[in-house]
C-alpha cells in the first residue's frame, strides 16, 4: 500500500516566495530518500496557497523520509511567515 499526503501552506504575501523554495527543497529532500515515489510543489490558481504533495511505496519508507528532513538543513518550521495553520491530508491508497 502506498502512502502520502497533501499539506496546503498560506504563506503572508510577503514570504510567498521564499515559502514556495522552502517546500521546494523539502521536496528536493524527500525525493532523495529511499521509497519517496514523488514529492512536488504546487501553488494555487490564485496565488493564496503553496500546496506540497508526496508519495512513498510504504509507512516505513515516509517515516525515514520525515526522519530525514530532521537533519538535513531545510526550513520546517510553522511560523508567523504563514498567515494561518497548515492544513494537512494524509492518504493511502485503495
Amino acid at each position: 500500500m502506498t502512502v502520502g499526503f497533501v499539506a496546503t501552506h498560506y504563506p503572508h504575501t510577503d514570504h510567498h516566495d521564499a515559502f514556495v523554495s522552502r517546500v521546494q527543497r523539502v521536496a528536493e529532500v524527500l525525493r532523495s530518500t529511499p521509497g519517496c515515489l514523488a514529492a512536488e510543489c504546487w501553488v494555487t490558481a490564485d496565488g493564496d496557497a503553496v500546496v506540497s504533495i508526496a508519495r512513498w511505496e510504504s509507512e516505513a519508507a515516509q517515516a525515514a523520509s520525515m526522519r530525514a528532513l530532521g537533519s538535513a538543513d531545510v526550513d520546517v518550521a510553522f511560523d508567523d511567515r504563514e498567515v494561518r495553520p497548515r492544513e494537512i491530508v494524509q492518504l493511502v491508497s485503495a
